[in-house]
């Protein structure tokens, strides 16, 4: 799946160059998630979705030539400073607590079904 699109904030100008319109539109994707190969609440938010059949993208920071441009633009635009940085159906849903808690709650399934991320539970 190729996204392509031209975000115009305004006229403001982001410090960090083309990090902040790379990160939004990466973030329209199903599921993605902002992450780095060394975070240990990365893996184990990358593992949990793994295990549930999730399609997603997860682009590693530390792998990305602009990685600390799109970690600060990210930081900008949702306020939070950690990552995981998670993105269900082009929203910021937040990071390691809020997809654990949602899985823990029930309420993690249904939202990736609603995201096309994976198929619907057989109805029983």
């Amino acid at each position: 799946m190729v996204v392509i699109f031209l975000f115009v904030d305004g006229g403001e100008e982001s410090s960090a160059g083309g990090a902040l319109p790379k990160a939004k539109t990466s973030s329209l994707l199903r599921v993605v998630v902002f992450s780095s190969t060394y975070c240990p609440f990365c893996r184990r938010v990358k593992q949990l979705l793994m295990k549930l059949g999730a399609t997603f993208k997860a682009i590693e920071l530390d792998e990305e030539s602009d990685g600390s441009d799109i970690y600060l633009a990210l930081m900008k635009w949702t306020g939070q400073s950690t990552i995981p940085n998670v993105f269900i159906s082009g929203k910021h849903v937040g990071g390691h607590n809020f997809v654990m808690s949602r899985h823990r709650e029930g309420k993690l399934v249904p939202l990736l079904v609603e995201a096309g991320a994976v198929a619907a539970p057989a109805a029983a």
